[in-house]
């Protein structure tokens, strides 16, 4: 203890304690102006070099800029979209309005036209897990669409005579509303990572849109199980079906989403656009519409046959 602690405890100031008391506080005098407040370096482990703090600056920037690009993308990939389904459907309504083409007719090349360019729009959006969501906007608006008109909220004539059978409004909740529930859910479940959906919206589309066109024109000739099917129409549907489904899984494939083995391929193809057409030949018309049940069996048969 140093003089001043020995005197305030009360001990005793002999000449012993007090030469004790003296050296105590010489000793601890010098080694005190010796200690450094602080150490002069701090362990490895807690040292942060500036390039280090540099480079995780960096990357979380570049990160908030990845994010924020990819939804600058995807929000201008939907308005494109948006946009060209819009002209899409607004060109057909004027040439039926104007009976430049038949109601019919105009209503199977929407029927085709639309899915297809949907599908091949695709690859314009991001590759954030948000994409998909993006894209599936566009049907989205036009399920909006369909169901207001559908249910006689309002009337847009251009759109109910270009989409529907007899041109009647509640046409609109029935085929047409199933197609683009059909392009939400392959958009949202299937995307660009699988066939499945690919197959699924080619097969509804090109296969069953073509089948109807060519039975109508070329379809004399029945299907003994069901009168209202025609050899044409089956035929036009197995093939086109094929066709467009190859040539959406070879855009696909080039654009590097997914990876096939194309001699696998082609056999899995027939064999999905056979049940296709082997289902939409069926006389179900009444019970199940041909928009539920083609990319419904097309869903199930390429799940089987691809496995993802």
């Amino acid at each position: 203890m140093g003089y001043d602690a020995i005197m305030s405890l009360g001990v005793p100031a002999t000449g012993a304690t007090l030469s004790h008391a003296h050296f105590l506080n010489h000793h601890f005098a010098a080694h005190a102006s010796a200690l450094p407040l602080f150490p002069a370096t701090l362990p490895k482990h807690i040292l942060i070099k500036p390039s280090r703090l540099r480079r995780t600056r960096a990357a979380v920037l570049s990160s908030a800029a990845g994010v924020g690009g990819a939804v600058l993308q995807d929000a201008a990939a939907t308005a494109l979209v948006v946009g060209g389904a819009y002209a899409l459907v607004s060109t057909f309504d004027n040439l039926t309005r104007r009976n430049i083409i038949e109601q019919t007719l105009s209503r199977k090349l929407v029927h085709i036209l639309s899915g297809l360019l949907f599908l091949a729009s695709w690859p314009i959006f991001s590759a954030s897990t948000g994409a998909r969501y993006f894209a599936s906007v566009v049907p989205s608006l036009n399920c909006l669409r369909l169901v207001i008109n559908g249910l006689s909220l309002t009337t847009d004539e251009g759109l109910i005579k270009s989409v529907s059978r007899q041109g009647k409004p509640e046409e609109l909740l029935r085929g047409p509303l199933y197609y683009v529930l059909v392009l939400i859910l392959c958009a949202i479940v299937f995307w660009r990572e699988s066939p499945v959906g690919m197959i699924s919206l080619a097969m509804m589309c090109g296969g069953d849109g073509i089948a109807d066109i060519m039975g109508r024109r070329f379809g004399s000739v029945k299907i003994p199980y069901n009168p209202q099917k025609s050899w044409a129409g089956s035929i036009s549907m197995f093939l086109f079906g094929f066709l467009v489904s190859i040539g959406m899984l070879y855009y696909f494939a080039v654009l590097g989403y997914i990876q096939l083995e194309w001699m696998q391929t082609l056999e899995r193809v027939a064999l999905v656009s056979f049940v296709a057409t082997l289902i939409e030949s069926l006389p179900t018309t009444g019970i199940v519409d041909d928009n539920i049940s083609v990319p419904l069996a097309s869903m199930v048969t390429s799940l089987l046959v691809f496995g993802y």
